[in-house]
């Protein structure tokens, strides 16, 4: 079988390659795949909306355009049938790369106002754009593989009664409409120790990037409690790409919501996920949406922290159901759907 020659554009931020990554990883499972993976930068002293124009302009060609806006020698493309890209920077390379190469191309997120003839297929997360042409709205995509985690198909129903032996705290931090307060941490770290001692389930904790230090000191000292605590992964020293570790232990995750990727993660790993707010939080209204898809097809439920208790946090376990197929492979079989062309 020949294989799938792909033109990864990526802007170096995990939040938007680690997309990009699943729906490769998707691919693969139908066909084996070439990967060109491209760094990029987009030259600040041109405005993002006058990239997206000049991406599609007749009287610019799609190679003098990527030199003039990302500095890319087109010479150093190899030829690729389909790119892929996420993230707004990347979103006019994306266009002419296709363009360029004489490609189909996927670009996961929002198009810009970009006219809709420029792109093959728009992967998106948000309800809104079910049903057009040419979205697949899904879950937001991710490599990791359930299966090769370990994780159960059939995951049980858990509650108050029924407490999972091992959960995940999945620590984050401010961000856009997220802002929490020291006393709020608190009351996160002290809720982990009352489920503790009512239920005798134990965690595993995680900060993330955007953990600031005393925050991440705190949940050090919650660490310290072993009767309440079985695992601690400092991001300061462990770096990312450490939640697949929790991922195979963990039998349901508690994830701070600034978070959507962390959430989605654990979702897609095939885990009941509560997330829990900051009192001063909002949401955009696409990510609005998001939350809402999420809590429809009863993959997760959110708290706030002001409510958390045993009781609350085991009737919201209650009530959420894990995915049970492979995302991957649901991810796989929409992909050929949408582009027969390429398989």
């Amino acid at each position: 079988m020949n294989s799938l020659r792909i033109l990864h554009l990526s802007d170096d931020r995990p939040g938007h390659y680690h997309l990009a990554d699943g729906v490769i990883a998707a691919l693969a499972r139908l066909k084996p795949v070439e990967e060109q993976r491209v760094a990029i930068r987009r030259r600040r002293s041109i405005p993002g909306r006058t990239l997206r124009m000049l991406s599609t302009s007749k009287t610019l060609t799609p190679a003098g355009f990527l030199r003039l806006g990302y500095g890319i020698d087109p010479g150093t493309l190899r030829p690729a049938d389909l790119v892929i890209s996420s993230g707004g920077d990347t979103l006019p390379a994306n266009v002419a790369a296709k363009r360029l190469l004489g490609a189909q191309n996927i670009f996961i997120g929002s198009r810009r106002k970009v006219d809709i003839r420029h792109f093959s297929l728009i992967v998106s997360s948000y309800a809104s754009d079910e049903g057009l042409e040419p979205y697949l709205v899904t879950l937001k995509p991710s490599a990791l593989d359930p299966d090769t985690l370990g994780r159960p198909k059939r995951v049980p129903v858990y509650s108050a009664a029924r407490p999972p032996k091992i959960c995940g705290l999945l620590v984050g931090g401010n961000s856009g409409l997220f802002k929490y307060r020291d006393a709020e941490w608190s009351a996160l770290f002290d809720f982990a120790r009352a489920v503790s001692r009512a239920w005798g389930t134990r965690w595993l904790v995680s900060t993330s990037r955007r953990t600031v230090p005393r925050i991440a000191e705190a949940a050090l000292e919650l660490a310290q409690d072993e009767d309440t605590v079985a695992d601690f992964i400092d991001y300061r020293h462990a770096g990312p790409g450490t939640l697949e570790s929790i991922f195979m232990r963990a039998n349901a995750i508690v994830c701070s919501e600034d978070s959507s990727t962390m959430i989605s993660e654990s979702i897609w790993a095939r885990l009941p996920v509560v997330g829990v707010s900051p009192k001063r939080h909002a949401f955009k209204a696409e990510e609005a949406g998001y939350r809402a898809m999420m809590l429809a097809n009863d993959w997760c439920r959110f708290l706030p922290i002001a409510d958390l208790t045993p009781e609350h946090f085991g009737a919201a376990l209650s009530e959420i159901r894990p995915l049970r197929e492979n995302p991957l492979d649901r991810l796989a079989g929409q992909l050929k759907e949408k582009l027969p062309d390429l398989f």
